[in-house]
């Protein structure tokens, strides 16, 4: 006997995906194509790897004033919160930050560089593209643009945009004379295939980032109840027992064409459509999230690795040009930063991201921290609830993954007695806490990244294995969205044409 709810729901789900996925057939295609962009493609940005790969080296020669000199230049009551010695215009030059503030001092001379003229932006924009000034030309950013989405304009405005006739295009903020944005032709085409229409960044919506979420998670979610729906209708139209076909012969499914082939892609790609819109609807953080684990040890190691208040005698003890001779001619210092671990202090000295030396006050350069040394700061800031797990790895983790290598290995993993089981990843080349997890984040690391990026380190350590995987399901999850297309377009069509007819016959009578 046919059991009147699972009839009634039955025809409920088929009716209803019919009309709404008809509705949302064209927003699974798009975000199954963009998606497939985005595995290779990503939103144009400058990252800080970026601006060391293509910053000049340090001239140790012309590095004449100590910090303390160059903060005293300021008038500046107090001491800053962060300091890095650096080539700025093609003099070295000490940047301090002080909350959100910054301020450069040439290392020089001693001159102050509060303001940031139009010639000193222009030569800025053309270092980073290795051209001509002479041949960019120069415009205001005076509003939110396609690439300043986002929030770098709200943190760096006013901007000047600099274009090169290859398509490069450079955007220079006019408060800290430091490049925020970069976009070349293929950068610029890569977004518009992949993240802009994937994450719906068009720039009149972005301008209003409330209602941008709001429609993001509005139609993640109906998409998620549609491609829910669609499965329930494939699976209640899935009967192999009491289908045939016309000539006798026994088959699943009771359909031929376009539904045959959309039902047979439901079937083995619908649960791919139901968790990856659901997935996305969790991107933008719908429901309450727990707060990090920040008491406790969980707060006392990032403190001891590197939360020491700022002290410039610790340094008068080696300065800068000392710091550099050490390293000799051949290590290309890019950026030198003043650091403490566990009331330590040490240079730690870039030269791009895989290469660095930490140059300590007292002592010679070393490639990275004792890791002994390490283990006994973070064993002695975990107390009293001690480490459940401290040791170094050399692969990533399920929680410690990055599908392009370029976080460092090895680190140091630690874990802490809490309920939280809050884990530190820490880079014994810097001393810092390049990863962080605890239980609360669970559901972030599994049910939104791991369901929708496929995140698996076995997929990471043994690429293409995560290409061929993604782009089964990507490739798989388009044709089930191109042939809803398909069905759709026939439903509107029928549809319209038995309009007209009755339209016809009502004009007759």
């Amino acid at each position: 006997m046919y059991n009147f709810p699972t009839r009634l729901l039955k025809k409920l789900a088929i009716f209803s995906h019919r009309w709404t996925g008809t509705a949302f057939c064209l927003l699974f295609s798009w975000w199954f194509v963009s998606g497939i962009f985005m595995m290779y493609f990503d939103f144009p940005g400058v990252q800080e790897s970026d601006r060391i790969a293509r910053a000049q080296a340090l001239d140790a020669s012309r590095a004449n004033l100590s910090s303390s000199d160059a903060w005293a230049e300021l008038k500046t009551p107090g001491v800053p919160d962060d300091l890095t010695l650096a080539t700025f215009d093609g003099r070295p030059a000490y940047r301090f930050r002080l909350g959100r503030s910054e301020a450069i001092v040439y290392a020089d001379n001693g001159q102050v560089r509060d303001e940031f003229p139009a010639d000193l932006n222009l030569r800025t924009a053309a270092a980073w593209t290795a051209q001509s000034p002479n041949a960019a030309k120069t415009e205001s950013v005076a509003t939110v643009d396609q690439w300043t989405v986002g929030g770098v304009y709200n943190r760096y405005a006013p901007l000047t945009k600099y274009s090169w006739p290859n398509g490069d295009e450079v955007y220079v903020s006019e408060v800290t004379g430091q490049v925020v944005q970069y976009t070349t032709r293929v950068s610029r085409l890569g977004a518009w295939l992949g993240p802009v229409p994937h994450w719906l960044y068009f720039t009149p919506l972005r301008r209003n980032p409330r209602l941008w979420s709001k429609i993001v998670i509005w139609l993640s979610g109906v998409a998620t109840v549609v491609a829910i729906l669609g499965l329930i209708a494939g699976l209640s139209m899935y009967s192999p027992a009491k289908r045939y076909r016309s000539d006798g012969t026994p088959t699943s499914i009771p359909y031929a064409g376009p539904k045959r082939l959309h039902m047979i892609l439901g079937l083995f790609f619908g649960v791919i459509a139901c968790t990856w819109a659901f997935s996305g609807m969790l991107s933008m953080y719908p429901f309450p999230v727990k707060n990090a684990d920040n008491s406790g040890a969980a707060s006392r190691i990032p403190e001891a690795l590197n939360g020491e208040p700022f002290a410039f005698e610790a340094f008068s003890g080696k300065t800068p040009r000392e710091a550099l001779a050490q390293l000799g001619p051949n290590f290309k210092v890019k950026k030198l930063e003043f650091l403490f671990a566990a009331g330590e202090p040490f240079y730690l000295a870039v030269q791009d991201s895989q290469h660095s030396r930490i140059v300590p006050v007292k002592g010679t350069p070393v490639a990275e921290i004792d890791h002994a040394s390490l283990l006994a700061i973070v064993n002695q800031a975990s107390q009293p609830d001690g480490l459940a797990e401290a040791r170094f790895i050399t692969e990533y983790d399920a929680y410690y993954l990055d599908r392009h290598h370029e976080l460092p290995l090895p680190v140091l993993r630690v874990r802490i007695k809490s309920p939280r089981n809050t884990t530190f990843y820490i880079d014994p080349r810097t001393g810092r806490v390049i990863a962080a997890y605890s239980s609360a984040m669970w559901a972030e690391r599994w049910v939104y990244h791991g369901l929708h990026s496929i995140n698996l380190p076995w997929l990471y350590n043994h690429r293409p294995a995560w290409d061929i995987v993604v782009l089964t399901l990507m490739l798989g999850g388009t044709s089930l969205s191109i042939t809803s297309v398909i069905i759709g377009w026939k439903l509107l069509r029928r549809n319209r044409r038995l309009t007209s007819n009755m339209i016809s016959l009502g004009r007759k009578t």
